[in-house]
């Protein structure tokens, strides 16, 4: 397991869409050790690997609030539905240090992804799972928080 450097705003890589992992194997949950503890380095609740410089669609977040880590994975994830009702929340990103800003999304996401083991799941996630899946699957897209910002 590794600390890796966590690539900051304005960098290319940020913006390029993350590629779908065709097997979960053992360089990915290699990658996902990394990515967490890169995360917990860094005194965050969510990471994407191109956050990391690595175009997989791959995140890992724990947004406990004691001392108990409680990780997720999430690989290939994709929203399949989207509560109508938005609220705002402040949001930071480790790739813009610094910076925090209110975001309105769906209070509530329906996700479909596989976890560290390859295993397909579904979670239908609220509150702040809710706001942190959905920022870092932005990453994945090649999006940042500071693009809803007027």
């Amino acid at each position: 397991m590794a600390v890796k450097t966590i690539i900051t705003e304005p960098n290319k890589l940020l913006r390029q869409i993350s590629k779908p992992v065709e097997n979960v194997g053992k360089e990915e949950q290699q990658l996902m050790n990394d990515m967490l503890d890169t995360m917990y380095d860094a005194n965050g609740i969510g990471l994407a690997a191109i956050q990391i410089g690595i175009p997989k669609r791959i995140i890992v977040m724990d947004i406990a609030k004691d001392e108990k880590k409680e990780p997720r994975y999430f690989v290939n994830p994709v929203i399949v539905n989207r509560d109508p009702i938005k609220k705002t929340h402040e949001e930071g990103c480790l790739s813009v240090p610094g910076y925090y800003e209110e975001v309105s999304r769906p209070t509530a996401v329906k996700v479909k992804a596989l976890n560290e083991k390859g295993e397909a799941f579904e979670i239908t996630a609220e509150g702040l799972l809710a706001v942190c899946i959905q920022h870092e699957m932005d990453h994945l897209n090649g999006k940042l928080f500071v693009d809803y910002i007027s």
